[in-house]
């Protein structure tokens, strides 16, 4: 009788051949889609990332290298729904936001705001560009300039890098909305089918958190997702370094944020690892800050450890990089 053919039934998981293969197909999908970080470089890479991936309605104040307009210092009060003093003399650039989305996933947009004109440059984009870092560099310098009619056009070379147009060392300060009202001018006067729209919008907004770890490190951002809350960490350390280091906590059992938490697994977006977590629904966000830095304090160590992985460190290893997607690569 002849032997049953081994072709096809796969490497078993666990075993070494089966994180070789993980590897190999993580290092194919980094080949395949170029440039890997486009936002490296920038103290706000891993923030840049979460706006771009997974938060739905929010923006951050671009620190801008070239000097812009000044801040209002208003006398009395201004209600959000008014516009206020206009101090943008002309030739000065516009104010400029990083934003989620834009409305018809358009790259860039300027609109009047307090004080002076506000340009928004998109990081979720329909169309994906192929060089991300190069097209967020011409959608900044769009929003800097333009008017508030301009329509911007995609696909036009920037005339300077990122790194080159930002403060490399600055971290953003998000405001996260349950709405996308922003994407109007304060007071404007919208129609019926606008306001429709922004509610059926809204409706869809899922509420999220950007949480601060002691360490400062990485993006860890909590979401209600209804049925249950989850957290997504995106670390800026190489990623590698910090499957190894998840690997090492799994054995140990220390890879959790505590009671009512569970390691779901990991994706890798944009060139950086991104551990995820389930999380129990019935707490807020600010109730994970002490698990929160536990675990960061456990996996800093654990990073910093050179030494060989036991057998059973490999087997885990192994486990999480066979459940771990790529998004946005």
């Amino acid at each position: 009788m002849a032997k049953k053919s081994k072709r096809g039934s796969g490497p078993r998981p666990g075993s070494n051949r089966a994180e070789r293969v993980a590897a190999r197909k993580e290092r194919q999908a980094a080949a395949a889609t170029g440039q890997t970080r486009p936002f490296d470089g920038l103290a706000a890479e891993c923030d840049l990332v979460a706006l771009r991936t997974f938060v739905a309605s929010a923006t951050a104040r671009l620190p801008l290298i070239e000097p812009g307009p000044p801040e209002p210092e208003l006398t009395s009060v201004v209600p959000d729904d008014e516009l206020g003093p206009n101090l943008q003399k002309d030739g000065v650039r516009n104010h400029v936001n990083a934003a989620t989305v834009l409305p018809g996933v358009i790259g860039a947009m300027v609109r009047d705001g307090k004080g002076a004109r506000e340009g928004f440059a998109a990081l979720q984009l329909n169309p994906d560009p192929t060089d991300l870092a190069a097209e967020f560099a011409a959608e900044i310098e769009f929003a800097a300039h333009a008017k508030v009619d301009d329509k911007y056009t995609p696909g036009a070379a920037p005339s300077k890098p990122l790194t080159k147009l930002l403060d490399a060392d600055a971290p953003l300060d998000i405001t996260v909305y349950d709405d996308f009202a922003w994407w109007y001018a304060p007071g404007a006067k919208l129609d019926a089918g606008v306001k429709q729209m922004l509610e059926q919008a809204a409706a869809t907004i899922q509420p999220t958190a950007r949480l601060k770890p002691k360490s400062g490190l990485g993006a860890p951002w909590w979401v209600d997702a209804g049925d249950k809350a989850h957290l997504r960490w995106i670390r800026p350390e190489d990623e590698d370094t910090v499957m190894t280091a998840l690997a090492r906590l799994h054995a140990a059992g220390h890879l959790t944020l505590g009671e009512g938490s569970r390691f779901a697994g990991s994706f890798r977006t944009h060139g950086l690892l991104v551990p995820v977590f389930d999380l129990d629904v019935k707490k807020h966000a600010e109730d994970w800050y002490d698990g929160l830095d536990q675990f960061d304090a456990w996996l800093v160590e654990a990073m910093a450890d050179k030494s060989e992985l036991t057998t059973e460190e490999r087997r885990s290893r192994a486990g999480i990089r066979t459940r771990q997607v790529t998004l946005r690569a």
